[in-house]
C-alpha cells in the first residue's frame, strides 16, 4: 500500500498535525482525505516524488558476485554487458 502525504489548505486553521504535514498509509482505492483526523481543518494529498534509484540494500554487489550483470542498449534490439 503506498504511503500518502497531506498538508492543511490553510494553515491558520490547522493544529501542529495538519499544519506540517501528515502521512497515511492508504490502499490505492481509497479516496483521499478531505479533513485532518485531529482538528477537522480541509487538508489536501500533495504529490511527492516515488523512492526510485540505486540500490541501498547494496544487492547491486550481490548480483554481481552471483554471476547477474547489467545490459546497456546499444541500439535497436542490441545490448552489451555493462560491468
Amino acid at each position: 500500500m503506498p504511503i500518502y502525504e497531506y498538508q492543511a489548505v490553510d494553515s491558520n486553521q490547522a493544529c501542529s498535525l495538519c499544519r506540517g504535514g501528515f502521512e497515511r498509509l492508504q490502499r490505492m482505492a481509497d479516496d483521499p482525505l478531505r479533513v485532518c483526523p485531529d482538528c477537522g481543518a480541509p487538508v489536501r494529498r500533495l504529490i511527492s516524488a516515488p523512492a526510485v534509484g540505486g540500490s541501498q540494500s547494496g544487492f547491486d554487489d550481490r548480483a554481481k558476485r552471483a554471476g547477474f550483470h547489467k545490459l546497456q542498449r546499444l541500439g535497436k534490439g542490441e545490448y552489451e554487458k555493462k560491468y
